[in-house]
């Protein structure tokens, strides 16, 4: 169905925002993915509002992947309506996608997706070459925020940092360009306990102080109390986690 504004989003949500809480920045009503007769997900309906912490839960192989990249706006194969930050995905042109993923979505991969060869500066500042915006300004704050996830060697290559410091690069970058949400699969699956308490820190620490939404993909039941909401991916669809 189309996004009207006065109209309510899943979970009660008012679209054009009243008294009763913030407008959601991600809107997804019946949405559906098949890739041929498996069938991912099935009419799920969900609602982000900023600056929140929606940790999503589920067995391997249930589609929480495949969740983030519509939610991320990098897998348009889908049914149904999303709206993220006001947009029509579906309905939306080339250049909207491309800034609502330069200026409102920043993304975190559980296996890094870092080029090894190029220093922890240049991949934090690799979209932003890709979008010819590596000016001053962009390379300075990239640096700073270098710096908040404690790397301060920024010019070696990332092959030779640790998981742990490859994974703050990569946080780094999601976060470069101050997005309003941030889309994490699973980003210390592979980490120790002490380093993902750590990278949470930090995570929790930002988000208070920049007021993006966390969305993340969690394994860990320690991740899990720090959560606004919990919600379980099972038979494609969203439900509340007890």
């Amino acid at each position: 169905m189309p996004f009207v504004a006065g109209s309510s989003a899943p979970g009660g949500h008012d679209i054009a925002g009243d008294a009763r809480g913030p407008v959601p920045i991600v809107i997804a009503e019946g949405v559906g993915r098949s890739f041929g007769d498996l069938v991912v997900l099935k009419d799920l309906d969900f609602a982000l509002n900023p600056g929140e912490f929606v940790a999503i839960v589920g067995k391997s192989g249930c589609g929480k992947s495949t969740l983030l990249s519509i939610l991320g706006t990098h897998d348009l194969g889908f049914t149904g309506s999303l709206a993220v930050d006001g947009v029509d995905v579906a309905a939306a042109s080339r250049p909207e996608l491309s800034r609502i993923r330069r200026e409102v979505i920043g993304f975190v991969f559980q296996d890094f997706h870092l080029l090894p060869n190029l220093s922890p500066l240049e991949n934090v500042l690799l979209p932003a070459v890709f979008s010819g915006l590596d000016d001053q300004p962009r390379i300075e704050s990239a640096r700073q925020s270098l710096l908040y996830m404690g790397i301060r060697v920024q010019d070696q290559p990332s092959s030779l940092l640790s998981r742990g410091e490859r994974q703050r690069v990569a946080v780094a970058r999601g976060l470069q360009g101050r997005p309003r949400v941030l889309l994490a699969d699973e980003p210390t699956a592979s980490l120790d306990e002490q380093t993902e308490t750590m990278l949470f820190d930090m995570l929790d620490s930002l988000r208070r102080e920049q007021g993006f939404a966390l969305l993340s993909v969690v394994h860990s039941t320690r991740v899990l109390d720090r959560a606004d909401r919990v919600l379980e991916l099972q038979g494609g669809k969203l439900r509340e986690s007890h």
